[in-house]
């Protein structure tokens, strides 16, 4: 659909990551360089169902088969409050990959299959390496629930004998107080 009007089309995200470990997936995102209106007219034009859920950070869930599928433009954040983003619609995925938490979240995959990694992620996947992008200091900042994130994804996908990231763990110990932003069912849900 999206590719057929024109428009760069990925999953993203965990999607991709557990596919390549070959683990199970339970939900499939795709990202894309058309805005949420662009992507509501070709639904239309395909006869599925697009529903607006959340319109102003460019996410539209598009109902095929039954099954929602969340497709978000691509985006930059503008501002943010350590758990809200304002954000700006991007034609560009590094850009969008940027924004993200963890290298090996950062992963793209095409219609077929191809991978496209703009920050380095595939070799911290292949080596079971959690890393923040980038700057941890700022992407926890950003949103203060990466702290809760960053444990339960290394209990997940990091190798333990590999022991965790020592700069992840030093901007991890310099923002504890961000928890206090966070509501508390917001890290029930994190730590179930």
């Amino acid at each position: 659909m999206l590719g057929g009007g024109g428009h760069a089309a990925y999953a993203v995200g965990g999607c991709v990551r557990n596919a390549l470990l070959d683990a199970p997936v339970d939900d499939v995102d795709i990202c894309t360089d058309a805005h949420p209106e662009r992507v509501m007219e070709l639904c239309d034009a395909a006869g599925l169902k697009a529903v607006p859920t959340g319109i102003d950070h460019g996410t539209v869930t598009v109902v095929s088969g039954g099954i929602g599928y969340e497709v978000t433009t691509f985006r930059a954040d503008v501002e943010t409050d350590g758990r809200r983003a304002v954000v700006r619609f991007s034609g560009d995925v590094v850009e969008d990959a940027r924004r993200r938490d963890f290298t090996m979240n950062a992963l793209y995959a095409d219609a077929d299959g191809e991978i496209v990694d703009p920050l380095g992620g595939l070799p911290d996947l292949e080596a079971r390496r959690l890393r923040f992008i980038e700057d941890p200091e700022r992407r926890i900042r950003e949103d203060y629930l990466r702290i809760l994130r960053f444990f339960r994804f290394s209990a997940w996908y990091a190798d333990p004998e590999a022991g965790m990231d020592a700069e992840a763990l030093a901007a991890i110990a310099c923002n504890l107080d961000g928890i206090a932003q966070l509501s508390r069912e917001r890290i029930g849900q994190e730590i179930r």
